[in-house]
């Protein structure tokens, strides 16, 4: 007689193999990168860089954030700076190495869509990253328009001239006082 199989525990998005998710912290060859622009690329090079907190404003670990976006033309296209992936470290720090997406279809301002996985998280949360020096830009963004105006900020990337390049700043928090604003999709 067969034994009839029956449906697995529930589990929280992970990660639950790191070494598959980030395998360079591993020593491994990556599966994607936080390294998405060659020094051919077209665009201004970028750096994003941030932490990611808990609902207690606890940094995490064992976080994974990847973000999607367009070139610097705002097309999504063969040699555009495409997708990345990236685990926090030891202090909750994650960075990629892009460069900036140009002004994408249907009034959208030069924006970077980004997904977040985490231990504990039923399901990985969707928010998306602007640029504090697009603000015209930023108004008239059909997205950010359905946003409440005192939360928008939580989607708002803050440039600084470093030397080396330019660093926009992006704090992910995944609940509490100062929620990133995350997006059902």
């Amino acid at each position: 007689m067969s034994q009839m199989l029956k449906q697995t525990p529930s589990q929280t998005v992970g990660p639950y193999f790191a070494y598959a998710w980030t395998p360079e912290l591993y020593g491994r060859r990556p599966l994607a990168t936080n390294r998405l622009a060659t020094r051919d690329m077209p665009g201004e090079h970028i750096r994003i860089e941030g932490t990611v907190h808990d609902g207690e404003g606890q940094i995490v670990r064992d976080c994974v954030v990847e973000i999607w976006q367009a070139g610097a033309d705002g097309r999504h296209a063969p040699g555009a700076a495409g997708f990345g992936r990236c685990g926090t470290d030891d202090q909750g720090r994650y960075f990629f190495d892009t460069v900036k997406p140009g002004a994408c279809d249907e009034g959208h301002a030069p924006h970077i869509a980004v997904a977040v996985f985490a231990r504990g998280m039923l399901s990985h949360a969707f928010t998306r990253l602007h640029f504090s020096d697009e603000t015209a830009a930023n108004a008239a963004d059909p997205v950010l328009a359905t946003v409440p105006a005192d939360r928008r900020d939580t989607l708002i990337a803050k440039r600084a001239e470093v030397p080396g390049g330019v660093v926009y700043r992006f704090d992910i928090h995944i609940q509490g006082e100062r929620e990133t604003v995350f997006f059902d999709c």
